[in-house]
């Protein structure tokens, strides 16, 4: 990996001052990360940006993020500014969803939107409301991204004419594929982390055999109860089938209840539906709050060994608690005997353009950059599959970590129920599973829930 060091930067910086591109001393002083100070980025990164001149030249960003997010992408986006002289006004919205279709309806909406579920981003492509990213960008996502195919098959919608093209780039990426442990209770009671599925449902059956209890799951979450329950099937259907029928199943070309997704359930239930292997039992599953649902892994004696939970879990787990310490994760794993490489399921943002300028394309251009995801990694809450950052530059080993399971997955899939229509991604699986957990067979759950899917 080559970083630029200070004194070759400046001069770099100095030719391109010439060259006309001020706002790269103006605001230098004002970045959260001096520019050339530390090896963990790539600064020879923003050598080409500096010669360009967008001075005068907005570049608009409606996005979803607010309070912390806002300020991070904005750290982020204030280095293009230094560089190239464009100003990139960024906004955000809790009701992005809605301002966003009104805008681009109106006719005014901004260069890029951030669109946090993959779904509407097509609907606004079919639509015409986007503009093509372009081969380019499309061929550089397939060659630098881990699972590269799967993030360019999740940013290809069809348009107005019904041609498919490469509309969203993902920048910022979300991981749901763990598993979280206090390391001191596994290993005083001497269980090995699994490395395969086989190896996961063993040690819960010797966890179980030796009078513990290796599971918490919660998969209340008020209106939204059952979501945890479809994360856990969309990950064991990733571990079971080829992509390709993960992909009809969210697009309903094969029904709900087709064997394949039946034996997802039935192997979430497994581990959700055995009083032996759940801390309070199957009956504590459907009622126990998601958020609370982690706190028996930190008790003494431990309620449970094992939680499966995506990366943002820690925001509940007890006050003082230490990442890497007092807790840890594993990727939850592979069925060894299926040949499926190492699938991660996770969600993420996708940055359209909806209305195109020169500036525009740089700035999707200074995404691509190393440098352009290094800069959020070294603060807080980004993740991302690009192969070639500095992992390094990951502001903890938590992160690090999580880094490391993205750039090492064959594929990516997004979270299934995000996919689907509300009415049954958010509605009929989210009950179903709540059934499910309940004491309903899976064939019966998946069956209601074909006949929501028919009567939209």
């Amino acid at each position: 990996m080559i970083k630029l060091k200070l004194p070759t930067l400046a001069s770099a910086v100095a030719l391109s001052l010439a060259a006309g591109a001020p706002a790269l001393a103006q605001d230098a002083g004002n970045l959260v990360f001096p520019i050339g100070e530390s090896d963990l980025f790539n600064w020879s990164d923003l050598d080409r940006f500096t010669e360009m001149d967008f001075s005068g030249e907005e570049v608009s960003v409606l996005g979803p993020w607010l309070g912390v997010d806002r300020d991070l992408v904005n750290s982020v986006m204030a280095y293009f500014e230094a560089a190239t002289g464009a100003d990139v006004n960024y906004a955000g919205s809790d009701s992005f969803e809605q301002q966003i279709v009104i805008d681009i309806q109106a006719g005014s909406p901004p260069n890029i939107a951030v669109f946090p579920q993959p779904g509407l981003a097509a609907d606004q492509a079919r639509r015409g409301g986007l503009v093509p990213l372009g081969d380019a960008l499309r061929d550089w996502t397939l060659d630098n991204y881990a699972a590269g195919q799967s993030w360019v098959d999740l940013g290809t919608y069809a348009g107005p004419d019904g041609e498919e093209a490469f509309y969203g780039f993902f920048y910022k990426v979300d991981l749901k594929s763990l598993v979280w442990f206090v390391p001191e209770n596994l290993e005083d009671a001497g269980y090995d982390i699994p490395t395969t599925m086989e190896e996961l449902i063993a040690v819960t059956e010797e966890i179980a055999a030796d009078g513990e209890t290796p599971w918490c799951i919660g998969i209340a979450s008020g209106d939204a109860t059952g979501w945890p329950a479809t994360d856990w099937v969309e990950d064991i259907m990733l571990r079971t089938q080829a992509p390709s029928v993960y992909d009809a199943w969210v697009a309903n070309e094969i029904p709900f209840n087709d064997p394949a997704v039946i034996n997802a359930i039935e192997t979430f239930g497994f581990f959700a539906r055995n009083d032996d292997f759940v801390d309070g039992g199957r009956a504590a599953v459907g009622a126990i709050d998601f958020r609370d649902s982690p706190q028996g892994l930190f008790e003494i004696p431990a309620g449970c060994y094992f939680h499966r939970q995506a990366s943002f879990i820690p925001s509940f787990f007890p006050e003082g608690t230490e990442l890497g310490v007092d807790v840890d994760f594993f990727y939850f794993p592979p069925f060894a005997g299926e040949d499926l490489g190492n699938p991660v399921l996770g969600a993420g943002t996708l940055w359209a353009m909806t209305a195109e300028s020169e500036a525009t394309r740089a700035l999707f251009e200074f995404l691509t950059t190393p440098l352009a995801h290094e800069l959020w990694m070294a603060q807080s809450g980004f993740l991302t599959p690009h192969l070639d950052v500095n992992l390094e530059a990951y502001a903890n080993d938590t992160l690090r970590k999580q880094g490391e399971i993205l750039q090492a997955a064959t594929t990516f899939r997004f979270d299934a129920s995000d996919l689907m229509p509300g009415a049954i991604g958010a509605g009929a699986f989210w009950t179903g599973m709540v059934d499910y957990v309940s004491g309903e067979s899976a064939e019966d759950v998946t069956a209601a829930i074909q006949r929501a899917w028919d009567a939209l």
